[in-house]
């Protein structure tokens, strides 16, 4: 693997919650490649979403070093807003405000930003819209669209930073069951026009098809990582086996 794919380096991350009485991650190190599609999965609680949301600050590791495109992002003098703008971060929740239209919503971020005009920034849009087959919701607001719209939309703002590399906390968790593999085919076609991807995820077919690399964690600790084809098949640790006996 050649140091230029790297986009992301998690090395010795440790995040710890209620005065150190709880420790959600421990002595976590990672490795994302450019063009990857790196699923995470594991238990509830087992410290899958803070990984997850310390890649771009929005929980702040304890200890240990996050780098990202080539710079030390946990650094204090780092611009960590400057970065976010190329982490695309989608939610279990969507997060979409609710007094936009779904334009507006998409739109807002490239526009107060100053990295389009409202004319690029609506063309871009719209484009994006008819790419995830919603283009006629542009000017809906989100109280009219079901849970798979929003979630599709969620996507599509995200996309509209243009971001180096795409976050999901567990996208289709909230989601009614028929709603999940409407947003499941968005990320497929992500992950094929080779957008990086790190997934929190429980759709372990979304894993197994999609994810170039899958990592398995328990107790804030990454227990095992492998290919999805040895993963699944050929599990190496105990407590791995354990988990795919329950979910598989």
């Amino acid at each position: 693997m050649a140091t230029s794919d790297k986009l992301i380096t998690v090395s010795h991350v440790t995040k710890e919650f209620s005065g150190g009485s709880v420790r959600a991650l421990n002595d976590c190190s990672l490795e994302v490649s450019k063009g990857e599609v790196v699923t995470i999965i594991g238990p509830s609680g087992s410290g899958k979403s803070t990984l997850l949301r310390c890649l771009n600050l929005l929980e702040v590791p304890n200890s240990g070093t996050i780098t990202f495109d080539g710079t030390v992002i946990t650094d204090p003098g780092c611009d960590i807003d400057l970065h976010r703008r190329k982490m695309g971060m989608v939610f279990q929740h969507f997060n979409l405000f609710p007094h936009m239209t779904v334009l507006r919503n998409i739109t807002l971020a490239p526009v107060e930003l100053g990295l389009k005009s409202q004319e690029e920034a609506t063309a871009q849009a719209k484009a994006l819209l008819e790419r995830v087959g919603l283009a006629d919701k542009a000017d809906e607001y989100p109280i009219r669209l079901s849970g798979g719209q929003k979630q599709r939309i969620a996507i599509v703002r995200a996309l509209a930073m243009e971001p180096e590399v795409m976050l999901f906390d567990e996208p289709t968790s909230a989601l009614d069951p028929e709603m999940v593999g409407e947003v499941l085919d968005v990320m497929k076609e992500l992950a094929r026009d080779g957008m990086t991807m790190v997934v929190v995820t429980h759709e372990m077919g979304f894993a197994r098809e999609v994810g170039s690399r899958v990592i398995f964690m328990d107790s804030g600790h990454i227990v095992e990582e492998n290919t999805p084809q040895e993963f699944f098949a050929h599990p190496k640790e105990q407590r791995t086996i354990d988990f795919l006996s329950k979910v598989l």
